[in-house]
């Protein structure tokens, strides 16, 4: 008798192996019909997979990731029969799921090439192979006849992923005249993908090494039905349109140069401003929940790094070491901001008294990413974090916690980020070794996490298994405009760093004391949160934010010197103004200023010169009637109090 936990505690017992497809049938037909993969003791296997002794089960469907997964786990070898089909000799690299769908490395024989216009036909090719209704079919097979498999085949990219795995660990996977070297999981069979689009081609080096072959890159998507894609390439030319690259650049924030480097982020006038009105904004709030701020190098000892463990993490794939003139003498550029924190908190003796203390910085780190990987802001080899390292008991883990959470809530208020999910990463119970710190101390944050997230009436998710070595934490995950997820702030939990450091407090009890460590970033990076900004608003910033507030727009160049002073009596308000003086007719300053996202435009001309007014604009709203200077700035000073007020800043 076999005994199947569900997730709602019930159990249902099976005489025989049952698999999660039979679980399904037995709960309903409809359910069956719905099923794409299923969890056994929290480990995601295929439907068809015998489930030979009790276990706690879970099905999931296409709403959830591990159904998702599955779904386009299948897709991408899919795509990759029908390639194989229509380009014989191709050999084929990885093909993993990405979070909207997946993509496929392949290696073209000699004189082929795939452009945007082959796709159409590959969609085509999988279409009608996924309506033969094959099997995918998993199977065991030893090292040493995969390794003949796909040397008969001269598919040297399986071969060399092989050569990688241990024996008894390898699997293949087959639908109708195509098999893969995969883990899996997979759905039963090729027939619920139904709707197919293939995104675009990249170049991608093999393994992600610069010195290796570039590769085909081809990316794609399906769905169980047409409707869903549908709504899907609706989002994707929204996405399009909100590309914070594309509105960086009309609005004139940030640039790239080569020869500056690739991944390094020039920040112009205009975003340099939006970065100081976050920063300012940030450190604020931080003044207001005791936060110091601190200033840290750009470069460190490399014996610092080797001390907190970054050198060994990051010392091989980032930056190389730096030497001095002096012989022995070698630095790193910052990977992170920890470790100094760690040893400004050594530079005198502290007592339990003193804690919590909080140190904050905007410090820039850097991390070498390959240039393929490199993505407008959002993946960059040099940006600031707006990080903050926290010091104190093991008492005050919740209370800091809590907190760290207020301060988010007030960030996400401000920016009207108000679809938000918290993932609660706890240490995997059955596997401590991989983890530092008592069991005592893994106890109470843990418990400290999960009652502060409960207070505070957050949305969470938990996974188990996925706490950093060193302790548990909270990730917040946001939805923006367009329905895409991205993770921003970030709470973590570490008994590693104290030990390293030696950091040391002197207790109630007179007794040298560990304090605990906690690192939180509610921003992220700023690149990465400003790029999900622009996304987010399309780059119409909340008026206390935006950059340029006001621009004045003369009529023409006989009215310039009045539109300076306009633009001087408001900057003098701190209303950020700039003119327009280009000798361009007043229709295309109004457009171009439109563009560019500035919130109000006031248009100047003889009338308003005469009676000190302006005429006023809101953008995308149109005209709001003429005031006086002093009118129009008592009433944006208005607009951005209520603004500012409505978030308690």
């Amino acid at each position: 008798m076999i005994n199947i936990t569900l997730p709602d505690g019930s159990i249902k017992q099976y005489d025989q192996q049952v698999s999660g497809l039979d679980i399904a049938n037995s709960i309903s037909p409809r359910l069956a019909a719905e099923v794409l993969a299923v969890s056994v003791n929290d480990e995601v296997i295929d439907l068809t997979r015998p489930i030979t002794s009790d276990a706690s089960v879970k099905l999931f469907k296409w709403d959830d990731k591990e159904g998702k997964h599955a779904f386009w786990h299948s897709s991408a070898h899919l795509m990759a029969e029908a390639i194989e089909a229509l380009y014989p000799g191709t050999k084929f690299g990885i093909g993993p799921t990405i979070e909207t769908g997946f993509y496929y490395d392949i290696d073209l024989p000699e004189g082929k090439v795939i452009t945007d216009k082959e796709l159409e036909a590959i969609e085509k090719k999988m279409l009608e192979l996924a309506r033969q209704k094959n099997d995918i079919v998993r199977s065991e097979i030893s090292k040493a006849d995969a390794l003949k498999l796909f040397e008969e085949k001269g598919d040297q990219y399986k071969l060399e992923l092989i050569t990688d795995l241990e024996d008894g660990t390898i699997t293949l996977y087959k639908q109708g005249n195509f098999t893969d070297l995969c883990r899996g999981p997979h759905i039963p069979n090729t027939e619920p993908i139904k709707a197919i689009k293939l995104l675009s081609v990249a170049g991608a080096y093999w393994r992600g090494n610069e010195k290796n072959k570039m590769l085909t890159r081809i990316y794609g998507v399906t769905f169980p039905k047409a409707k869903l894609l549908e709504e899907y390439l609706i989002l994707l030319e929204e996405a399009k349109k909100r590309d914070h690259r594309k509105i960086g650049k009309e609005m004139e924030l940030f640039a790239f140069s080569q020869e500056v480097g690739m991944g390094l982020p020039l920040w112009l006038p205009k975003g340099t401003n939006l970065r100081d009105n976050l920063e300012s904004f940030l450190r604020k709030v931080q003044k207001k929940f005791g936060y110091q701020q601190v200033i840290t190098p750009h470069i460190g000892n490399v014996n610092l790094y080797k001390t907190s463990g970054h050198y060994e993490k990051y010392g091989k794939d980032s930056f190389q070491v730096i030497t001095t003139p002096q012989e022995g003498e070698e630095y790193m550029l910052k990977p992170m901001n920890c470790p100094h924190h760690c040893e400004i908190y050594k530079t005198k003796p502290r007592s339990y008294k003193d804690l919590p203390i909080r140190f904050a910085e905007f410090g820039t780190v850097y991390r070498y990413e390959m240039s393929g990987e490199l993505h407008g802001l959002t993946r960059v080899r040099g940006f600031t974090q707006d990080d903050a390292h926290l010091f104190c008991t093991p008492d005050q883990v919740k209370e800091e916690f809590e907190k760290v959470i207020d301060i988010i809530f007030i960030i996400f208020k401000a920016l009207d980020f108000k679809d938000y999910t918290a993932q609660i990463s706890l240490r995997d119970p059955n596997n401590k070794q991989k983890y530092i710190g008592s069991d005592e101390n893994w106890e109470k944050a843990e418990r400290a996490i999960i009652e502060a997230a409960a207070e505070k009436g957050l949305k969470t998710v938990t996974e188990t298994g996925e706490a950093a070595f060193y302790g548990p934490k909270l990730d917040f995950m946001i939805k923006d405009a367009v329905g895409r997820s991205w993770q921003l702030g970030t709470i973590q939990v570490d008994y590693n760093l104290p030990e390293r450091f030696q950091l040391e407090y002197i207790g109630a009890d007179d007794q040298r004391h560990r304090p605990v460590m906690i690192h939180r970033a509610p921003f992220g990076s700023m690149e990465r949160f400003v790029a999900v900004l622009i996304e987010h608003t399309m780059g119409k910033f909340p008026l206390w934010l935006t950059p340029e507030q006001v621009v004045v727009l003369p009529i023409s160049e006989k009215f310039n010197d009045y539109a300076r002073n306009v633009s001087n009596i408001l900057n003098n308000y701190d209303i950020r103004t700039v003119v327009d003086e280009r000798n361009e007719k007043i229709g295309r300053k109004i457009r171009d200023n439109e563009l560019k996202r500035t919130p109000y435009l006031l248009i100047v001309g003889e009338k308003e010169a005469e009676t000190e007014s302006v005429a006023v604009r809101r953008q995308g709203e149109g005209d709001k009637g003429t005031m006086t200077i002093e009118e129009f700035a008592h009433f944006i000073k208005e607009e951005i109090k209520e603004q500012l007020n409505a978030i308690n800043i």
